[in-house]
């Protein structure tokens, strides 16, 4: 160490020399001094130490002002001051082993939640960027509305593919895939069922990235019967064969032959096909109608083009396609200007692939998107852990700075500089950085699978790629400097005079920073608390609300089609139904769950003509005579199908929501509503009509989520085939599945039985709730529990501090209960603030949450209160330890 005299001897020494740059004397002397004090410590005396210094930057005459600042950007901190530094921390470390612990772990649980958040969002926002020109590919979408009907769709008309290439030069190549649900397929006589199926053309390939392991791109989809399938298809049908040239039956009656295999799809996709079926086999793929939209269409804009331009060039399309097919449904003097003049809408828009996942909650989805909103939400979560671990770490190091007071005042006296003190903190701080990140990264391995369980993802640490130790090591300088530049200068400005006086500042009412910060971290804490509230009260009511039919003790039976005619499944349900323990059966594909049949067509009041303003988008779905009585719905009007009136089978039962807005009043029953005719294939033919007699009326029930409105919906009397459900008395299910399954073998040899329960598949609608609310808990567990190891190692700093305090007052008659009163009284007033500046953060971002939600909760002030007493709680046991502990103290 150098003596101040050693100290003065530089200074006067340098002087003499002529220093003339003043502005930067004081940084000079201090990185001499720096150099000199290296020297030193390898054994050297001062003159020698001095001397070669000064021989370093090669001058021992007078210094102008360009060679003091060569001076200075010459390195004279040696590695051996490094190596001091580092012995000092670990020694410091070493005898505050507590305060160590707490930091090591605050830090290193901050950073591993932070590091498993991060993959997390990184996972989330890389979705679909693995196609090679992912940023040139757009799905095109629909909105449609008219009247009181708003429709967001997802899916195009069959005609919008080849309609775009012919008709816009920017159109590069464009696909089409048409979503059947799932398929049965067997190679000899086992079926088997498989849910991700697709109908494609044959372009998918010219579009989208995926690489054919076997097969040619140009012709694998081409031809009728055709398809293509993932390897690991490929080897569950074809275990150590070629499949390629092999065929596969589907659906029980199609012989389809294997054209090329395709590599797995990665699992950061919105859509994920095992199977590619060609689309040109279905006479669907025919259809013409501009008026329906059932297809996903993909585009491939060419190099440079722009999309919004191309969607500027939409209304064209609209007018010159879905125009006059308007006109001929609608008659009269109908016009697209008339139209979009009255307030409707009909558009096609163009949707950048890459923001689908997302950005995109449509009908008619390929499969279930996440949402932008949970992305910000976790970065947030992450960033204010990570902020609390660093909070910790500078209280704890401000906080403790009256313990190394005196060995700064001690250090300053002998000669060391301020820089000195400032690089020893620091090094400290990014040691203990260091340690943190090791062990948050044993934590983050260790925690992944279940919070993979918890989100639903399979993500792992990449530690092979080299980005990762490049973003630690970034992490490790930032945060260690981000958490130690405080208090290292904090430390280091103390100025030796009042060190060793004693004329320090302690305690917590100096520390009017380290107030703020307590403040900040359980600002926090409560805000997730009453985030955490929130989204178990709104799952709690999605699960407990009247939702208009029974979902519970129903059982469904999948993919019924494969009994390959509805005599032969009827036969079935009239066998099952002779358990007694089976209440009723319905066979419908229309259930009130998503993942089941949909289908819709505009309706209007009989006796009108059909216009924009008295159409009806009305869900139609096909439905036997005990579908009401299965599901237990609530006839609010009229009655349900019977078999003793034959003409119930040109009838129509209406929801409440569709009877509003036919502007159905008084008595509806008898009352008709008219449509378009179909045709075999689906499609309307805009010229016949047929009426509808209103037979009943039901209760308003929840078919989609409840982010939705209940929407208009008739339910007719048609077949269809492809589920059946059971409800059964609440005993013995397991009985009853293993008799079903039973009766299943006998009526389907060789067809897998595949069931569900109604419940458990309306509890799939909400499972991203579910999991954000479990999610939730979890990191709001872990931010409180960061904030209050902060928190305990404060309250023990501050009870230690204050013992002769303590003491002086139990001599003086205190009781326990009043110093145990004192030492938590200002931590207190921090958590109170804290609750109070909570309050209007937490209402905003429960409101904007919340309004994703048609049907949504009532947050009341019992949800803050909670949160506002869980801090209080929880902060008191954090400190309450500690004040009791020295409040019991011997005062000797």
């Amino acid at each position: 160490m150098l003596t101040s005299a050693n100290v003065d001897y530089i200074i006067k020494d340098l002087n003499y020399r002529g220093i003339v740059a003043e502005e930067i004397q004081d940084e000079l002397i201090d990185h001499v001094c720096s150099a000199v004090e290296a020297k030193i410590s390898e054994g050297k005396n001062f003159i020698e130490a001095y001397q070669e210094v000064l021989e370093t930057f090669g001058h021992t005459a007078g210094l102008q002002e360009t060679q003091t600042k060569t001076i200075l950007s010459k390195d004279l901190f040696p590695t051996t001051m490094f190596k001091n530094h580092m012995t000092i921390a670990l020694r410091n470390l070493r005898k505050q082993r507590f305060y160590t612990f707490i930091n090591v772990l605050g830090l290193a649980v901050g950073i591993s939640a932070c590091l498993v958040i991060m993959l997390y969002v990184n996972n989330e926002l890389s979705y679909d960027r693995h196609h090679a020109d992912a940023d040139r590919i757009y799905r095109v979408d629909a909105e449609i509305k008219f009247g009181a009907n708003h429709l967001k769709l997802a899916v195009s008309p069959g005609p919008m593919a080849e309609g775009l290439r012919n008709d816009l030069p920017e159109i590069e190549h464009a696909c089409r895939f048409w979503n059947d649900g799932s398929v049965l397929v067997k190679r000899v006589d086992q079926n088997i069922k498989e849910a991700d199926a697709i109908y494609a053309d044959s372009s998918i390939f010219n579009v989208f990235t995926i690489p054919l392991l076997t097969g040619d791109p140009k012709t694998a989809l081409k031809e009728p019967n055709t398809m293509v399938i993932s390897r690991s298809t490929a080897e569950k049908y074809f275990p150590g064969e070629n499949a390629v040239g092999q065929t596969l039956i589907i659906e029980n009656k199609t012989s389809y032959q294997v054209t090329g295999i395709f590599e797995d799809m990665p699992t950061a996709s919105h859509f994920h096909f095992n199977m590619m079926l060609s689309l040109v086999t279905i006479d669907y793929n025919k259809d013409g109608s501009w008026l329906s939209n059932n297809f996903s269409t993909y585009v491939k804009l060419r190099p440079g083009s722009d999309y919004k331009a191309v969607n500027a060039k939409f209304p064209i399309l609209v007018d010159k396609y879905a125009g006059p097919q308007a006109k001929l449904a609608l008659g009269g003097d109908f016009t697209m200007e008339k139209f979009r003049a009255s307030g409707n809408i009909f558009e096609w828009r163009l949707r950048p692939m890459t923001d689908i996942h997302l950005h995109s909650d449509m009908l008619g989805e390929l499969g279930v998107n996440s949402n932008i909103t949970y992305v910000y939400l976790f970065s947030a979560v992450a960033l204010f852990i990570l902020a609390i671990a660093c909070i910790n770490f500078m209280n704890l190091s401000t906080a403790r700075s009256a313990n190394r007071a005196k060995e700064v005042g001690v250090r300053k006296v002998m000669g060391s500089m301020r820089s000195h003190l400032v690089r020893q903190f620091l090094t400290e701080s990014t040691l203990l950085t260091a340690f943190s990140i090791i062990i948050a990264l044993l934590l983050a391995f260790l925690l992944l699978p279940a919070f993979n369980q918890l989100s639903g993802k399979t993500l792992t640490l990449p530690f092979g790629d080299p980005m990762l130790w490049i973003i630690l090591a970034t992490a490790t300088v930032i945060i260690g400097l981000m958490s130690g530049l405080y208090p290292s200068f904090f430390l280091s400005a103390f100025k030796p005079v009042n060190v060793l006086k004693g004329n320090v500042a302690l305690g917590m009412k100096s520390g009017g920073i380290r107030s703020g910060l307590v403040v900040f971290q359980f600002l926090i804490s409560i805000i997730l608390i009453i985030g955490t509230l929130t989204v178990n009260e709104q799952l709690a009511f999605i699960q407990h609300k009247k939702i208009g039919f029974n979902k519970d003790q129903v059982i469904i039976i999948k993919d019924a089609y494969g009994m390959g005619s509805h005599r032969q499944l009827e036969a079935f349900k009239q066998e099952v139904l002779k358990d007694s323990r089976i209440i009723s059966g319905t066979v419908s594909g229309f259930l009130p769950v998503s993942g089941t049949n949909r289908s819709d067509n505009t309706h209007w009041p009989e006796g009108t003509q059909p216009t924009a303003e008295n159409m009806v988008s009305l869900q139609c779905w096909r439905v036997d005579y005990d579908y009401l009585k299965t599901l237990d719905m609530n006839v609010v009007s009229g009655r349900g199908f019977s078999k003793e009136f034959l003409s119930d089978s040109g009838g129509v039962i209406l929801n409440q929501a569709a009877l509003k807005l036919f502007g159905i009043t008084g008595d509806p029953i008898g009352k008709k509503i008219s449509s378009f005719k179909g045709d075999p294939n689906g499609a309307n033919n805009e010229r016949i009509t047929v009426s509808y007699p209103i037979i009943g009326v039901v209760e308003d029930f929840h078919f989609e989520s409840m982010r939705e409105s209940i929407t208009p919906l008739g339910f007719f009397l048609a077949r269809s085939i492809g589920l059946v459900s059971f409800r059964f008395q609440p005993t013995h299910t397991k009985e009853v599945i293993q008799q079903i399954e039973k009766t299943w073998r006998a009526f389907a040899p060789g067809m897998p039985f595949s069931y569900s329960f109604l419940d458990e598949d309306f509890g799939k609608m909400y499972e991203a709730e579910g999991r954000l609310g479990k999610l939730f808990v979890v990191f709001a567990a872990l931010a409180i529990i960061i904030a209050s190891l902060g928190l305990f190692a404060l309250s023990a700093f501050t009870a230690e501090q204050r013992t002769k305090e303590i003491g002086i007052r139990k001599v003086l008659g205190a009781s326990i209960s009043s110093i145990v009163v004192l030492l938590s009284r200002e931590f207190g007033k921090l958590i109170l603030i804290s609750f109070v500046l909570a309050i209007p953060i937490a209402w905003y971002a429960i409101d904007w949450w919340l309004k994703g939600y048609t049907y949504k909760v009532e947050i009341g002030v019992l949800v803050y209160l909670i949160a506002g007493f869980s801090s209080f709680a929880i902060a008191w046991l954090t400190m309450g330890y500690q004040s009791i502990r020295a409040a019991m103290a011997n005062p000797v």
